[in-house]
């Protein structure tokens, strides 16, 4: 299941502060701008309601970490998750196998990001595209759903990294300011 709140403007981080376990607590108040400490608590929230709708679970989740960084839920290791956030969303996926996440802010296109990241045929389709800016956000959250989904995390080439990956659900919302893609 998804869970999203797109409206980070009106999120209130002094509210939620309570609701927090002492570890998201601590690393939502490590953030130096507002703007990290709210997403890090909203996207910490939707994955508290999440657990509780699909599961019943309503004790604040305690997190252990991977190889890679990729968070893990302490003593629910069947419960899969992963959380995204940009400037003006936040997401959390919650599936009972394992799932990749990610939500980025549409943004200027810069040709040595495209160039660094995509292969041949993805540079030629966002180049030809009606908007390449938003042709690339679209690939690049594909890309990192798929590395969140593995555990690996950014790696050096990020060029083959949708090789042989099924249909990747990919939402936009141009009026809201991002792009979303999911994989489960």
């Amino acid at each position: 299941m998804l869970y999203l709140n797109d409206d980070i403007a009106r999120f209130d981080f002094e509210a939620a502060l309570p609701l927090l376990s002492d570890q998201r607590r601590e690393q939502a108040l490590k953030f130096k701008h507002e703007q990290g400490r709210k997403t890090c608590a909203a996207a910490y929230l939707l994955l508290c309601e999440g657990l509780k709708k699909e599961y019943g679970i309503t004790e604040k989740p305690v997190f252990e970490y991977g190889e890679h960084g990729k968070p893990v839920l302490v003593g629910f290791p069947h419960i899969h998750f992963n959380i995204s956030h940009c400037r003006e969303a936040v997401i959390c996926a919650i599936s009972d196998r394992p799932v990749g996440v990610d939500i980025e802010s549409l943004r200027e296109y810069k040709e040595s990001l495209v160039r660094y990241t995509m292969n041949d045929a993805e540079i030629d389709k966002i180049t030809h595209s009606a908007n390449p800016a938003l042709a690339f956000i679209r690939y690049w959250t594909m890309k990192e759903a798929i590395l969140k989904l593995s555990g690996e995390g950014i790696r050096n080439d990020l060029k083959t990294v949708l090789t042989g990956h099924e249909p990747i659900k990919t939402v936009v919302n141009v009026e809201r300011g991002y792009v979303y893609s999911v994989i489960y």
